[in-house]
C-alpha cells in the first residue's frame, strides 16, 4: 500500500510540474505598433498631468516561463518608468516603462545566464525593453477598476502593439496597476525551442504589480 501511495504521489507531482502556467491566462494579441515614441520625454502631456515614478522599490515586474518538464519563475531587478496621471482618470493617463534586460533573474543561475544570450533576450545587442501605453479603456463586463491596456512593447529589437487586462486603482496616496497575462515569445523573435525532450513553451506569463506613490 505504501509503495502504491508513493507511485500515485510521484505521478501527481509529475503532472503538476508539467502543467502550463499560461494555459488559463489571457493571451495578449499582437499587432503593428503605433507611432508613439518609446522615450516618454518626447511625448507632450497636458498641463494637469502628474508623473508618478515606477521603480524596483515600489513595483514588481515578473514572469513565468515553462517547458514540458516544469516551470521557472523570474523577473527583472532594474527598471524605471512613470504613470502619467491625467485628470485622475486611467483612460486619460499613460504608463511607460524601460527595463534593463541585463537585470533579469530566475530561480536558477544557469537559466539566468542562458536568458541573456542570443537564444533568448540577446542583452548585449538589445540591452533594454520598453512599453508605452497608447490606450486605456474601461472593461464594463468586469466592473469598476478593470481596464484593457493597449501599448507598444519593444523587446529584442521587435516592436509590436499588445493589449491586456489590468486592474487600476487611483487613491490619494498612490496609483496601482495589477495585471497578469501571457505573451507569445516568438512574436518578439525569441524562437529557441530547447532540447527535444525538454521543449520550451511559446507562451510566457507576465506579472505586473505597479505601485506609484504620489509626492507627499
Amino acid at each position: 500500500m505504501n509503495r502504491l501511495l508513493l507511485v500515485v504521489l510521484s505521478f501527481t507531482l509529475l503532472l503538476a510540474a508539467c502543467e502550463d502556467p499560461a494555459a488559463n491566462k489571457f493571451k495578449a494579441q499582437t499587432s503593428a505598433p503605433s507611432n508613439v515614441p518609446s522615450n516618454s520625454s518626447t511625448v507632450n502631456l497636458t498641463a494637469g498631468a502628474i508623473s508618478l515614478p515606477i521603480t524596483p522599490e515600489n513595483s514588481k515586474i515578473a514572469f513565468v516561463g515553462s517547458k514540458v518538464t516544469g516551470r521557472h519563475d523570474g523577473g527583472f531587478k532594474d527598471y524605471k518608468g512613470t504613470i502619467d496621471l491625467i485628470n485622475e482618470k486611467p483612460e486619460d493617463s499613460r504608463v511607460s516603462i524601460e527595463i534593463d534586460m541585463k537585470s533579469v533573474f530566475t530561480d536558477t543561475d544557469k537559466l539566468t545566464s542562458h536568458l541573456q544570450t542570443g537564444d533568448f533576450f540577446e542583452v548585449e545587442k538589445h540591452p533594454t525593453s520598453t512599453f508605452v501605453s497608447t490606450k486605456i479603456v474601461p472593461d464594463p463586463e468586469k466592473g469598476t477598476g478593470h481596464y484593457t491596456v493597449t501599448g507598444d512593447l519593444e523587446m529584442r529589437g521587435v516592436k509590436k502593439s499588445i493589449s491586456f487586462p489590468a486592474s487600476i486603482l487611483i487613491t490619494p496616496s498612490e496609483v496601482t496597476v495589477d495585471s497578469e497575462f501571457a505573451i507569445n515569445r516568438k512574436d518578439f523573435g525569441i524562437v529557441y525551442a530547447g532540447k527535444a525532450d525538454d521543449l520550451v513553451r511559446d507562451d510566457v506569463v507576465i506579472k505586473l504589480d505597479l505601485k506609484s506613490p504620489r509626492q507627499k
